[in-house]
């Protein structure tokens, strides 16, 4: 209420000042104002015009000129400020013709238009004094209020919601007992986590797990994202802290959660100064454990960056506990999947462990995007059920975008696209520490040409220099096929995101890993990784040394590529020829070719109808095809 009363006292304020202003300026200017029934100026043939007028004095130097005047036959108005020099002049010219009339402006209007705009000024800058006081910078007062005040929601998500966290839930079980039953442990002596801290990559459900806590609680969930607390005045952040946790004191128990929290609360240095950053992370680490007490609230924050917080965010007492949330294995990526289908309709045909072992490296998000764009597809169609196809197709879509079957494809691109992605998935087979072979289209789809969906053989947290090598060999198979098969002049551009993911695991082998000869240093540290900057981290001759030993890994991984791939020429022709006629196979056609050395039947079968087709059409007979049994039409 009191807010508002400002409010309206600040807009009045601020209304008359402008009008104030108009009048001067409308005063003062000398513009000529034209009545409906016609106007003269200061120079028209005043010694013609007969009538009277009245001298308004307005200002120390101008009289305001009012009247109506008869001209000929013309009836005039006429309004005008003129000068003291000027009306003088006009007195003369008028002679006796015209009656002037005198008026002198009251002391009161004087002592207004003098007076006022200064009044205005020292009101307006005292209440700013007042807010900037109040309020700990111009973040006070009116402007300290936050325009959108925290979130607070009652959560209807549980546990039950939440797929392929379980150890992570179990962490929280204790922040919902003691909200449930605080004074348990108050008995105890015991203290919960104030603060609780999740980690991850993007999509992993820190979000959805922090509503988890909230709806099983049963308490009230204020939301607010890191970014949410600056603005462009210095003291707004601080003062929207201070409102967040008011009304969360208000609301207790409940849970703050803050998204995004890197965005406002990164290390503190020397050349932040007194900013707003620093002094909205300052208020953040008082309120969380400073003089005042907040029982009954549990701050929960969610960040990517772990690494770029302040230290004194993280200790104890503030965020007591820190959450990793890795991006699911095999078996969480099924319970996901099968959590998300629960509202859609499915084929029972459909295995969720073959689906996620097609997905590794995909989070929970994108997994539910997976069965979202599934679900899409049947609607398009017009049909009632989700099948295989449809998932396939699904994966295909998050991972490449949609396919570009419109897009024109020569014969010569189409053959050189399935021996590039041929060479891939021959790497995948015939190297042991190599990753799978689940895909192999050449349907384009964005900027790519074709791709292989490979993946690891066994999804462990640690790689082996093998594995790293042979990962680098698979990416490089596609050039290493195109050269042999069109030889080295007639390599295309295609490799390019190859060389680029191969490239940053060489380097990650010798700056990170300590893989080459240069020995255990770690040459890049964890802030300089995330922000991408290494120039000054490292001399300019060791910089050469990493450069070498990049070139040499890829040297030698392209060498193995090219060596698997001249020793099993008759199976990358097998694998080109299938991709050629069905334009995508999968895992089990690649190892039905691998093991039998032969096209497998439904590759055999369209090759014939296709030179069928050819045949009729160079005869010129016309073309009957009757579709195959297989066939949806």
């Amino acid at each position: 209420m009191k807010n508002k009363k400002k409010f309206w006292i600040i807009l009045i304020l601020f209304v008359a000042l402008i009008i104030l202003v108009y009048a001067i300026f409308q005063f003062r200017s000398g513009s000529i104002v034209t009545w409906p029934s016609g106007g003269i100026d200061y120079d028209s043939n005043w010694s013609s015009i007969q009538g009277s007028i009245t001298a308004n004095q307005v200002t120390n130097n101008a009289y305001l000129v009012t009247g109506v005047f008869l001209q000929g036959d013309r009836l005039l108005n006429f309004k005008q400020v003129l000068t003291f020099e000027q009306f003088a002049e006009f007195q003369k010219t008028v002679g006796a013709t015209v009656y002037i009339t005198y008026q002198t402006t009251s002391i009161w209007l004087s002592l207004a238009t003098s007076l006022l705009p200064m009044v205005l000024l020292i009101a307006v800058y005292f209440w700013a004094i007042s807010a900037m006081t109040k309020g700990g910078g111009m973040g006070g007062g009116m402007f300290g209020q936050n325009k959108q005040r925290p979130r607070e929601t009652k959560s209807d998500v549980k546990f039950i919601d939440v797929a392929g966290i379980n150890e992570e839930k179990q962490e929280l079980v204790e922040v919902v007992d003691y909200l449930k039953n605080p004074n348990k442990y108050a008995q105890m002596g015991a203290r919960v986590p104030k603060g609780v801290l999740m980690e991850g990559p993007p999509g992993t459900g820190k979000t959805l797990l922090a509503k988890a806590v909230a709806g099983e609680a049963g308490v009230a969930f204020f939301t607010m994202a890191g970014s949410e607390f600056e603005e462009m005045f210095v003291g707004l952040g601080a003062s929207r802290v201070r409102d967040l946790f008011a009304d969360a004191k208000k609301a207790a128990p409940c849970i703050i959660f803050i998204d995004e929290i890197d965005a406002v609360g990164r290390k503190r240095n020397a050349s932040m100064g007194t900013g707003t950053t620093e002094q909205t992370l300052n208020q953040l680490l008082v309120e969380m454990d400073g003089f005042g007490t907040n029982s009954g609230v549990i701050v929960m924050a969610a960040t990517n960056r772990v690494d770029v917080l302040d230290p004194a965010l993280l200790r104890p007492g503030r965020f007591d506990r820190t959450i990793q949330i890795s991006l699911p294995d095999i078996r969480e990526r099924e319970d996901i999947l099968k959590l998300h289908a629960r509202n859609k309709t499915v084929s029972p045909e459909i295995e969720w462990t073959r689906i996620a072992e097609r997905t590794p490296g995909f989070s929970g998000a994108q997994l539910e995007n997976v069965l979202n764009e599934a679900a899409i597809l049947v609607v398009r169609d017009k049909r009632k059920m989700i099948t295989i196809h449809d998932i396939d197709e699904a994966i295909d879509r998050v991972v490449g975008g949609p396919a570009k079957k419109s897009r024109a494809m020569t014969v010569q691109d189409k053959q050189i696209v399935s021996y590039h992605e041929a060479g891939h998935a021959l790497i995948g087979l015939k190297l042991d520490s190599a990753s799978k072979v689940q895909k192999v289209t050449i349907i384009p789809r964005g900027n790519a040409g074709g791709y292989t969906i490979m993946t690891p053989k066994d999804e462990s947290n640690f790689s082996s220099i093998d594995d790293l090598r042979a990962s680098i060999a698979g990416y490089l198979g596609g050039r290493a096929a195109e050269e042999i098969k069109f030889g080295k002049q007639k390599v295309t551009t295609g490799a390019h995101d190859d060389l680029d993911k191969a490239t940053n695991i060489a380097r990650r082998m010798v700056t990170q890993f300590g893989m080459s000869k240069l020995g255990l240093t770690k040459f890049v540290t964890m802030q300089e990784e995330a922000y991408g900057q290494t120039k000054g981290v490292y001399s300019d001759e060791v910089a050469a040394k990493i450069d070498q030993e990049i070139a040499t890994i890829l040297d030698d991984s392209y060498k193995i590529a090219v060596q698997t791939i001249k020793d099993n020429l008759s199976l990358l022709e097998l694998i080109a020829e299938s991709l050629r006629i069905l334009e995508t196979i999968t895992a089990e056609q690649i190892d039905y070719i691998n093991k039998n050395m032969k096209l497998p039947d439904i590759v055999v079968k369209e090759k014939k109808r296709r030179d069928a087709e050819i045949k009729k059409r160079e005869s010129g007979e016309i073309l009957e095809i009757e579709p195959d049994d297989d066939d949806d039409k």
